[in-house]
């Protein structure tokens, strides 16, 4: 209970949310990050007012805002219970059925393609020979196709900095883990990819959120805290920003490049979607070569199944320490994975599916935006998810409004599991991907829009 109430302290010391609005946030953040899981046990309500230093009604209050929202159970005789996150929906054809995970939609006319391309590429191969171990971090000639790929983005990327990862998930694994040790800091934007929060919590790492605006963190905040406290790294996502959907102009990046230089703090730049837009501004990678550890991959520009992903490190030495880390965690990538992933490239499959699933995305949000007319909402044309506030009178708080919809059998995720400073806005992210077609992501929006104009989907959730 202490680490939980020290950290709990903290985040209300911080916010200036009333305290019983705080509670419920604070318990729905730490599932999110992994501190809470489903089954724990939480204090009873005096034990946690005196730990919090609050009057025992405020807690009573936090208890019960959190029961609505379906974050915890309370038994008779027993305590209360951290209930966890509603179940998943159910997977049709192996792909997410809802929208809050985010991957790319399903292109109808690549199907064909990409079926004969896969059984061809299968036929052709040595099937032991894609059973046995790999060379870590691919073959000279895995490396090499990867290397092409990336110039796209890094004209001036080397093979002997390339590393190739079962995912980008595990490649952040591997770069947290070398770059900062327990104890030690982080640094990054007030909305970032949950992930980057659960390997963080997991390996002991802090994170600190650092002061943004609409072009992404601040120049000043990001050089005070290099000043005060020298953070281990700094992690970027800087283009079509999940989830705020933001592409960080040149400007900003050049200012937080030149700050990273001048104090030597290691960069992670997480470009997952950037191979998505047909023009985006240059990577950190080229801005600082000397310190970024860049990391794409195919499941956000191919499929979330294909899970490959690319890593160039600053230097070959650095590479190669990275690659004993990788190896540690993740032995090696999928043979058969990195057999597709290499020969689509090559035949120019892969470059022909982000056209595919480029020209789907744009088709998605025009109809998104009829949809949403009159709602702001934040979006890049050639994303494939929203960012969406909440207006405070439509009653809703992001929580309550993605359990509902849940029920509703559409998943969108709340806030709280993008907030890294304690604050999340009154927003949901819905991604555009999951929907199987045009007509079932505009009846599912529909829905969305009817829940926040209609009072009487309040009610009802509320009774």
């Amino acid at each position: 209970m202490s680490s939980l109430a020290n950290h709990w302290l903290k985040r209300l010391a911080e916010s200036d949310k009333p305290a019983y609005l705080m509670i419920p946030d604070m318990i729905e953040e730490d599932l999110a990050s992994g501190r809470l899981r489903a089954r724990d046990r939480l204090p009873a309500l005096r034990d946690l007012a005196d730990a919090l230093r609050l009057n025992y009604t405020t807690v009573a209050r936090g208890y019960a805002e959190a029961r609505k929202r379906g974050l915890i159970d309370a038994k008779a005789g027993s305590g209360t219970f951290v209930r966890g996150r509603a179940p998943a929906l159910p997977l049709q054809a192996g792909t997410g059925a809802e929208m809050s995970m985010n991957m790319p939609p399903e292109p109808p006319n690549m199907t064909v393609r990409l079926r004969e391309a896969a059984a061809r590429i299968l036929g052709d191969a040595d099937p032991y020979t894609l059973l046995r171990y790999q060379d870590f971090g691919g073959t000279p000639a895995d490396r090499s196709v990867a290397t092409a790929w990336l110039r796209q983005r890094l004209p001036d990327c080397r093979p002997d900095t390339v590393l190739i990862c079962p995912g980008i998930h595990s490649a952040l694994v591997a770069l947290v883990s070398q770059l900062a040790r327990p104890g030690q800091t982080i640094c990054l934007d007030t909305l970032a990819y949950p992930g980057i929060k659960a390997i963080a919590a997991q390996l002991g790492v802090q994170l600190q959120a650092l002061p943004s605006d609409d072009e992404g963190p601040l120049g000043p905040a990001f050089e005070a805290l290099c000043r005060t406290q020298l953070p281990s790294a700094f992690y970027i996502n800087p283009t079509l920003q999940n989830p705020s959907t933001r592409t960080m102009p040149q400007g900003r990046r050049e200012i937080l490049a030149d700050i990273a230089l001048r104090y030597n703090v290691p960069i992670i730049e997480d470009d997952a979607y950037g191979m998505l837009p047909r023009e985006a501004p240059d990577p950190m990678a080229r801005l600082a070569p000397e310190l970024t550890y860049y990391v794409t991959g195919m499941s956000k520009t191919f499929g979330a199944g294909l899970r490959i992903a690319f890593l160039s490190a600053p230097t070959p030495r650095q590479a190669q320490r990275l690659a004993g880390t990788l190896r540690a965690t993740t032995v090696m990538a999928s043979p058969f994975n990195m057999l597709l992933t290499t020969s689509w490239i090559q035949d120019g499959t892969a470059s022909d599916m982000i056209a595919a699933i480029r020209a789907e995305s744009i088709a998605r949000q025009d109809v998104a935006r009829d949809v949403l007319a009159g709602h702001a909402y934040d979006a890049d044309p050639e994303g494939f998810h929203l960012w969406l506030p909440i207006p405070a009178t439509s009653g809703w708080r992001p929580s309550e409004l993605a359990l509902h919809l849940r029920s509703r059998g559409i998943g969108v995720v709340s806030s709280a599991a993008f907030s890294t400073d304690g604050n999340p806005p009154d927003a949901v992210r819905i991604c555009l991907g999951g929907p199987n077609d045009l007509e079932e992501m505009e009846e599912c929006l529909q829905i969305v829009v009817d829940t926040l104009d209609d009072p009487h989907h309040l009610h009802t959730a509320m009774l």
